[in-house]
Order: C-alpha cells, then sequence, then structure tokens
C-alpha cells in the first residue's frame, strides 16, 4: 500500500507540474500576441503620419515669410554650404570693414538713451556669402550698449521691417507681456529698465518663431558695467557675440535666405563672432605684452553653445555666465562653455609676442568660422593653422 500511495502522490505531483506549466505558457504567448499587436499598431500610425506629413508639404502653399521654406524637409537630404567661397575670397576678407569689437565707453549721467533701428538689408556673413537679414541699421549684430550698474536704460525700438518685431533684454527684470510685445512696421515703442545686474548679455527680437527672428540675424549685446573697485582695470576691452546662420542657398550669387529646416536640426551653414566668418583673423584684435584684456562674450545661438578658449595661454580669470562677484569666478581654467542665450567674461593676460587665435573649442565652429586672433605686441605674419 505504501507503494501504491507513493506512486500516486508522484503523479499528483506530475499532474499539477504540467498544469502550471501549461498556464505559463499560455500566458506568454498571450503577452507576445499582445506586444506585436501593439508593434503593428505604432507602425501603421507612423506610416499614416509620415504619409500625411508628405501629402501636407506637397499641397501648402509657400511661406508668407519673405518667400523663405518654413515646410517640413527630409534632414538627411539637408544641404550644407559652409565653406563656400569665390574665387576673391582672400582679397574680400582683407578689404572687410571688420565690426568693431571695442567696447565703446559707457554714458555719463542716471539715464542712458538706446535707440535701435530695425531694418530689412543684405549682408555679408563671410567673404563673398550674401545674405537677407532681419537686423539693425547697421547690420548684425545690433549696436554693442555698454551701461553702468544702477543706470536707467531707456529703450526706443523703431520698426522700420516689413514684419512685426519687438526687443527682449536679457539684462532687464521686467514684465516681458508689456514690454516686450510686438512692433508693427513703421512704429516705435519705449520702456526702461534699471541696470541692477551686472555682466554681459544678450539681447534679440522675442517675435515669434523666435528662432528664425534670432538667426536672421535680430541680436546683440548690453555690457553692464559693475560699480567701481569690483573688478581689476582692463587694458582692453573685447565684446564678441557668437551665433550662427543657416541657409537656403550658397549666397554667391544673390542673398541667401533663411532655412527653418537647418535650425530645427542644428545644421548652421557660417558660425560667427561678431557676424561675419573669421573676420578677426585677417584684422585681429591688439593687445600689448603684460596687458590685461577682457572679453565679453555674448552667445546669441539661437542653438549652439560656445566653449571659449584661447590657443596658446590660460584665462586668468573667468565670470562664468557673466557672474560679476569675484568670490564666484574661477581662476586658471583652458576653456568655458557660453550657452546659447548667455553670457561670460574673461581675463586674460599674455607676456610673450605672438598671435593666439581665440576660438569655440567645439571645433566644427571654428572651421565654419568662429575664430579669429588676438596680436600681442603688433607681430608681423599670420597663423598656420
Amino acid at each position: 500500500m505504501s507503494g501504491s500511495s507513493y506512486t500516486a502522490r508522484n503523479l499528483s505531483s506530475v499532474s499539477y507540474k504540467d498544469a502550471l506549466v501549461g498556464v505559463v505558457s499560455l500566458l506568454l504567448g498571450l503577452l507576445v500576441a499582445v506586444l506585436g499587436f501593439v508593434a503593428l499598431m505604432m507602425w501603421l500610425d507612423a506610416r499614416n503620419l509620415r504619409d500625411h506629413a508628405a501629402h501636407a508639404a506637397a499641397s501648402a502653399p509657400a511661406s508668407s515669410m519673405g518667400g523663405m521654406d518654413m515646410s517640413s524637409t527630409n534632414l538627411g537630404s539637408l544641404t550644407s554650404y559652409a565653406g563656400a567661397a569665390p574665387a576673391n575670397a582672400d582679397s574680400l576678407a582683407a578689404a572687410h570693414k571688420a565690426y568693431p569689437a571695442t567696447l565703446p565707453a559707457a554714458p555719463a549721467g542716471p539715464v542712458v538713451d538706446v535707440h535701435l533701428v530695425l531694418t530689412d538689408l543684405n549682408i555679408q556673413i563671410a567673404p563673398g556669402i550674401k545674405y537677407a537679414a532681419w537686423a539693425w541699421a547697421g547690420g548684425a549684430p545690433g549696436p554693442i550698449i555698454h551701461v553702468r550698474q544702477g543706470q536707467l536704460v531707456k529703450i526706443t525700438l523703431t520698426n522700420n521691417g516689413a514684419i512685426p518685431h519687438s526687443v527682449d533684454f536679457h539684462a532687464a527684470r521686467i514684465a516681458p507681456d508689456k514690454a516686450f510685445g510686438d512692433v508693427f512696421p513703421g512704429k516705435s515703442v519705449s520702456y526702461t529698465f534699471r541696470a541692477n545686474d551686472p555682466g554681459v548679455f544678450m539681447y534679440h527680437c522675442g517675435t515669434k518663431p523666435v528662432l528664425m527672428h534670432i538667426a536672421n540675424g535680430m541680436y546683440g549685446a548690453i555690457v553692464v558695467e559693475p560699480k567701481p573697485g569690483v573688478l581689476p582695470r582692463a587694458d582692453e576691452n573685447y565684446v564678441l557675440v557668437a551665433s550662427e546662420w543657416y541657409l537656403d542657398s550658397d549666397g554667391l550669387q544673390k542673398p541667401a535666405q533663411f532655412n527653418m529646416a537647418k535650425a530645427h536640426a542644428r545644421q548652421p551653414d557660417w558660425m560667427t563672432f561678431n557676424g561675419y566668418a573669421g573676420q578677426y583673423v585677417k584684422h585681429p584684435l591688439t593687445a600689448s605684452p603684460g596687458d590685461l584684456v577682457r572679453f565679453w562674450v555674448v552667445d546669441a545661438g539661437p542653438s549652439l553653445d560656445t566653449d571659449f578658449h584661447i590657443v596658446g595661454t590660460i584665462l586668468n580669470t573667468a565670470y562664468v555666465f557673466g557672474d560679476m562677484k569675484p568670490a564666484d569666478a574661477l581662476h586658471d581654467v583652458q576653456t568655458v562653455t557660453v550657452p546659447a542665450g548667455g553670457g561670460g567674461v574673461f581675463d586674460v593676460k599674455i607676456d610673450q609676442p605672438g598671435l593666439y587665435p581665440f576660438v569655440s573649442h567645439a571645433f566644427a565652429a571654428v572651421d565654419q568660422g568662429q575664430v579669429g586672433l588676438l596680436n600681442v605686441g603688433n607681430v608681423k605674419g599670420t597663423m598656420s593653422h
């Protein structure tokens, strides 16, 4: 009897295990089926979305924004015009009048009146490369504004362009819905803010689509100098505004215009300091050996950061993000990121005469024009690389 009982218990155990295995197998099968169904539905949705987008792109009317292409584009088919140049590019670069990077004097008195004029004009962004910009009366970037901490800044914006524009000051603590509203063609607007925060700040058009307005040249820099005694005296002060250009053509025969697909993909054709590729290579900034040189750097973007670096030396003091409190500064650093829409202030003292390139150390930006030279000691020649 004991043997029969043992066999029955074994059979019962086997039957239980078989049943458990069967249930688990069934559940796994159902799970696989559900996942397969979900994957199929997602594939069908993606295909329908692509078909719908293609149909919309084919049937959409041309953009009313000055003939510029605002439609979606297959990012894999974007054409780069980086490095395009006419045969006489070298002589054009030498003849180009460089944007004045020297920080202008700050006006005296308690109130600083700043009059900005927005306009549409054709500019050059590299030797022989023409671009139809939305910019300022003097081109792109806009004028460097220099004020002292505590001064009241009165902004007057006049729109001489064809469409509404505005101006947003990163140095201002002000209700943007009141001050940064759109200004229609032929109209002007004024507002004031107290420059209480020292540093270097971006200003730009904030009208939608902001990406397009900034990328078309509607940006500039304002320096709010700290109160006396906060910073050591600089022998030279230079302002650099980094930016990107996204072109729908090479700009050689006719002015290029903005390409939204490239801007969304963050694939610029040119990257510049102060609006023109490599202009401070042919027209270097200057200093004497032992000078304290201060760079006030803004990255206008609209999308990519600048990794500021000076070849052949170390940044003695870096006021990162434009934080001008000496206790927060970094010392003896090699490269500092300036984010899109941000600023940074960098002091350097170079004793040995020579040519010192200043760059964004993201070297694709250098190849696209974000490079210049600091000539220390009025040396002759140029860089070999």
